[in-house]
């Protein structure tokens, strides 16, 4: 009777939480909609004020929408990362994600291809996963430290090639138009660019939902895992490919965003304490209200639009410190 009562009201914290993080979803997500330099009322919308109405459906929307959906899939991913390689510093850097897709649109910026910066970005992000897991199937020893150390070759590599790249930039434009897009922004988001990546994210975050199971399996040690009926290489495998897809679709069009997928996954567990789906979805949520927080603030603070990455590093840097001090504690 005591571990009923004790479910139930875990059960009921938990919806409590989700319900106060929708509240604040909403919040940002309108915050969004109605900030920036040109002011927008409602009043103008309903009448059909034809610049306010341009505004709102070329602009405002499009980027709301992409920092709503690619918030959501940064936290779900970050949640999985963490979960997979049993460690609450995981993120999506640590098998190369990240720094594949800044080489990947460095190439698109400096050779000017007639294909956009965002599926050079994707492709170079799926690249170097895939040349990661690729690593990983051929080394001996088949365990996650062997996908992290995969992934810290492959982050060297990608690297390597954007630091040669920015050396054959113009100076005056290419090189500032990389260097733009690795500190990461929404401001370049239009409604052609979203339906990719969001039907991309939507679709990965629910087979990662379905899944969940599993990948909760996963943060066992191997032996148990398998008893449970998992197949552990496979699985680690698949999950990691999704919530790789996950990323390289947000930051393609995004750019890169610092911290989130650190950040949300670890609040959601704090705050539930515990792994279960619902943190997961969490996760998510805390993902969309970060990143369009950081939106909101990086078009209203200053004159001139600063990249978002800024406002999620202030927030992201001191939580590390907070995580590094704890750990020492412990």
């Amino acid at each position: 009777m005591a571990s009923l009562r004790k479910a139930q009201t875990d059960s009921n914290r938990t919806m409590a939480i989700l319900t106060l993080a929708m509240t604040f979803l909403v919040i940002a997500f309108v915050s969004a909609l109605t900030t920036g330099k040109y002011p927008i009322s409602l009043a103008d919308l309903c009448a059909g004020e034809p610049m306010a109405v341009r505004t709102f459906t070329i602009l405002r929307l499009p980027r709301a929408l992409m920092g709503l959906v690619g918030g959501f899939g940064l936290g779900v991913a970050g949640f999985v990362y963490q979960t997979v390689f049993r460690n609450p510093l995981a993120s999506p850097d640590i098998i190369g994600v990240s720094s594949g897709a800044s080489a990947g649109a460095a190439f698109a910026i400096l050779s000017a291809a007639s294909p956009s910066t965002t599926v050079f970005a994707f492709v170079g992000g799926l690249l170097a996963v895939c040349l990661s897991l690729g690593l990983t199937a051929l080394s001996p020893v088949k365990e996650h430290s062997s996908i992290v150390l995969a992934g810290i070759a492959v982050h060297s590599l990608a690297q390597t090639f954007l630091m040669v790249l920015k050396l054959m930039a113009d100076p005056e434009k290419q090189l500032a138009s990389i260097e733009y897009w690795i500190m990461g922004s929404l401001a370049g988001v239009t409604a052609s660019k979203i339906p990719f990546p969001v039907v991309i994210i939507l679709f990965s975050s629910a087979v990662i939902f379905l899944l969940h199971r599993h990948i909760l399996a996963l943060s066992v040690q191997e032996d148990e895992a398998r008893m449970l009926g998992v197949s552990v290489q496979k699985t680690r495998f698949f999950v990691l490919f999704l919530a790789t897809l996950t990323v390289a679709a947000a930051v393609s069009v995004t750019g890169l965003i610092s911290f989130i997928g650190l950040l949300a996954p670890h609040t959601a567990r704090l705050l539930t304490g515990h792994n279960r789906r619902s943190s997961c979805l969490l996760s998510g949520i805390i993902g969309s209200v970060l990143l369009l927080t950081a939106d909101v603030l990086a078009k209203s603070l200053t004159a001139v639009e600063l990249p978002v990455s800024i406002f999620t590093s202030l927030l992201g840097a001191p939580f590390l410190i907070y995580l590094i001090l704890a750990e020492r504690r412990i």
